[in-house]
């Protein structure tokens, strides 16, 4: 007897090894690519691997989506044991992933919802769980991937980059921006909005920028029901759990999530970075 839903998603989405293996999620990694190889992402190639790598050659990777043929063939293999699947891609309007798992897809003859997350990482988890929380109580699969598509809309992330020079060099960030933000030593908070990077705003200093997005936070509990905050970390973890010191010394009750973020966006935003996520419920 086949199961009734697989859930589908790309390696930008944090997936902690407990949760791929005690649930029905199959991550499809993107690619890194150096001049002596391509690696995929959380495979091949860990995020401290990448750091260290791109500390020692001085190069600054680039990074692709899955191949159609990935998808077709993780597709090909679902049918035999699920009814359906549904699928939780990045941004599309940051990578071609979820195009090519919405074409897969077809070409395999599989049903499956495609869910434009509108951004990356831990919120790609969280609508995810929340998917899985709806299944358990009945909901259909069109209905889960609808609610889903909602919530992408809630979502907000802030990110303190940790290399300005890697953000520019990955084509994230335009000339301009990036010769006035190296110039005066600028750190910039970049916002995903409508599925897109934009710089929020521009301080002068890392420690005034984690004031302003910890400003955002308490703007938006003061509005909306936030149930758990991540923050995503560019091999920093000290830095991280410092950041949760703050947010729980004046929130006792929220919950807050400590994660690193993928190879993939590692590549683009450098070592060093700090992001700050959540759902407006």
């Amino acid at each position: 007897m086949k199961k009734q839903i697989a859930w589908v998603t790309d390696s930008t989405a944090y997936i902690p090894a407990d949760l791929r293996e005690k649930h029905d999620i199959y991550v499809v990694p993107l690619e890194i690519i150096f001049t002596d190889g391509t690696y995929r992402d959380g495979i091949d190639m860990t995020p401290e691997q990448m750091y260290e790598k791109i500390e020692n050659t001085r190069e600054v990777p680039k990074t692709s989506q899955p191949s159609l043929g990935k998808f077709v063939e993780l597709y090909e293999t679902l049918k035999q044991k699920y009814d359906c699947a549904i699928a939780v891609h990045v941004s599309s309007k940051l990578s071609g992933t979820l195009n090519a798992s919405h074409s897969a897809a077809t070409m395999a003859e599989f049903p499956v919802e495609v869910v434009d997350s509108k951004t990356m990482s831990y919120p790609i988890t969280h609508m995810i769980l929340q998917g899985m929380e709806m299944a358990k109580k009945g909901t259909s699969p069109v209905e889960i991937a609808k609610s889903l598509r909602h919530v992408a809309d809630k979502a907000e992330s802030y990110i303190l980059l940790g290399s300005l020079d890697q953000f520019y060099r990955g084509g994230r960030m335009n000339g301009v921006q990036f010769f006035v933000g190296n110039l005066l030593q600028i750190k910039p908070i970049i916002r995903i909005r409508d599925g897109i990077f934009e710089v929020y705003e521009k301080i002068r200093t890392e420690n005034k920028a984690i004031v302003r997005m910890l400003d955002q936070l308490d703007q938006a509990m003061q509005k909306q029901t936030i149930k758990d905050v991540q923050i995503l970390h560019g091999n920093v973890l000290e830095k991280a759990q410092a950041l949760k010191k703050r947010i729980n010394e004046k929130y006792h009750d929220l919950e807050v999530i400590i994660g690193p973020i993928s190879s993939t966006i590692g590549a683009h935003a450098g070592q060093g970075t700090v992001a700050l996520s959540w759902i407006n419920e």
